[in-house]
């Protein structure tokens, strides 16, 4: 199993499908690398050679910020948006979607599961 930026990536898919599965490295990039490492798309991860394997680990070292680092500047952002106390970061802060979604319906996934009002659903006789 090859291992690349502290990440197990699956050895019989393709290169370009298995870089993807690093944190900050999708298809688009995964080709890039492959391009300038110099490795046909169609090539599968068992088929590299160790020299091959030694050159995606540097290129992405030196050219891409992926995994720890990226997670950490990503969390680092949100964190300054909610210091400032900007409108993006009070959405942040409340857990409510940031980018101009309705809420009155749907965005069920950012504020979790619906809770009950309660007195909401009285019967009048």
């Amino acid at each position: 199993m090859a291992r690349i930026a502290g990440v197990n990536i699956p050895p019989n898919k393709r290169v370009v499908i298995s870089l993807s599965y690093i944190y900050g490295i999708g298809r688009t990039k995964a080709r890039e690398i492959c391009k300038t490492v110099g490795i046909p798309d169609e090539r599968r991860v068992n088929e590299l050679t160790d020299d091959e394997l030694m050159r995606i680990r540097d290129t992405i070292d030196s050219d891409y910020q992926i995994e720890g680092d990226l997670r950490r500047e990503m969390a680092m952002n949100v964190k300054r948006l909610m210091d400032l106390g900007c409108y993006r970061g009070l959405r942040h802060r409340r857990g409510l979607p940031v980018r101009g979604q309705r809420t009155h319906t749907n965005a069920r996934t950012r504020k979790g599961p619906a809770r009950a009002i309660a007195g909401k659903k009285r019967v009048l006789k």
